[in-house]
């Protein structure tokens, strides 16, 4: 179990470099330095051919500063000659051809003829339709490890949510689901843990998606929190053995919602002060006393708080310096807006492959 006095609020906002926009320019810059220097020795690396002009001669490290940030390099080195990559010379708009159509690629799935105008941009001559393909399927290998990789160590808190997107499906435009999980390890280090697609948010698919993170390794989870979805709800105890932590926020938009323009003030103030309890045990019997108060004039917002009472407060039974963030979906919120702005700019995508290629490759 995690330190009692660990400050959640803190270690929540630690999360690890999610520039992936300068890690792929990196090594789009690395596979087209590679292909430069082959076309120049007219040899692939390691390749013994009658037809090779000069001999390779390990590589010399220079940092190339991007608007993405300072990026490594690795030039390769010549015995005969000299190379050096045309685009980081200065007063050349290569770097923010590369930015952009590695970003186009992502949101039109990779599309080879992106890359190859990405090529033609650096000045680069000669890359054959095929080195672009096997460029292509490289990026998506390395979404594709991101995303399967294993999940080493204890997770207690998990917060999974959806959103959706339009895309493509058999000359049609539909909604899909992007499913999440971030989780917070027993060191308090936060991270994302797993992403699908999928074409609802059904028991069957959120079971799937929850095994999934189990077969990857994840493990010592002791509280889920997200919406009130039925597919959640269902899927949690059939697949972890641990709480469920029903969103205080969306409660309330719930309950307030049967209060009528008038009496919201009126109810949001007496539920909350169930929430403002120390105990678990405060905390239920203030939550029964407000429910009876409502129940003569308000009986719908009452009726919905006697239904939820322990799911909306499973999180009170957690050390007191993490409730502020466990009783809610917040912070995998920000993570969703993310989500949303970088989507929206697609619009429509063209396939589920290039939603996981946007979303998957580019982790907030």
């Amino acid at each position: 179990m995690t330190n009692d006095m660990m400050q959640l609020q803190g270690l929540l906002e630690k999360s690890a470099d999610a520039d992936v926009l300068r890690e792929m320019i990196g090594f789009a810059s690395q596979r087209l330095m590679e292909l430069e220097v082959q076309a120049r020795t007219e040899a692939g690396y390691g390749e013994k051919c009658s037809t090779r002009l000069a001999q390779r001669n390990g590589y010399r490290d220079r940092d190339w500063q991007t608007r993405a940030g300072a990026v490594e390099l690795r030039i390769p080195k010549l015995r005969q000659g000299s190379y050096f990559p045309s685009f980081p010379e200065p007063r050349r708009m290569t770097e923010k051809a590369l930015a952009a159509v590695i970003q186009e690629a992502y949101i039109q799935g990779v599309s080879t003829r992106s890359v190859d105008s990405l090529v033609q941009a650096m000045g680069g001559t000669g890359v054959s339709k095929s080195e672009v393909s096997r460029l292509c399927e490289e990026i998506d290998t390395r979404v594709q490890a991101l995303l399967n990789r294993l999940i080493e160590g204890e997770w207690p808190y998990l917060w999974i949510d959806a959103t959706y997107v339009k895309t493509r499906q058999e000359g049609r435009i539909v909604s899909v689901a992007v499913i999440v999980a971030v989780g917070v390890n027993a060191d308090g280090r936060r991270e994302v843990l797993g992403m699908d697609v999928g074409a609802s948010e059904a028991e069957a698919f959120w079971k799937g998606f929850l095994r999934g993170l189990t077969h990857r390794g994840l493990r010592g989870v002791k509280l889920v929190i997200s919406d009130n979805h039925s597919g959640i709800k269902a899927a949690v105890p059939k697949v972890l053995t641990a709480c469920w932590q029903r969103c205080r926020v969306h409660f309330m938009r719930n309950a307030l919602s049967y209060a009528g323009r008038r009496g919201k003030r009126v109810v949001a103030a007496f539920i909350a002060t169930a929430f403002a309890q120390d105990t678990a045990a405060a905390a239920c019997e203030q939550w029964r006393r407000v429910a009876d108060q409502l129940r003569p004039t308000v009986p719908k917002p009452a009726a919905l708080m006697d239904a939820a009472e322990e799911d909306v407060q499973a999180y009170m039974s957690f050390p007191p310096a993490h409730r502020t963030k466990l009783h809610s979906t917040n912070p995998i919120e920000r993570l969703n807006h993310e989500i949303k702005r970088r989507t929206e700019v697609v619009g429509n995508f063209p396939n589920e492959a290039a939603v996981r290629r946007l979303v998957g490759g580019h982790p907030p």
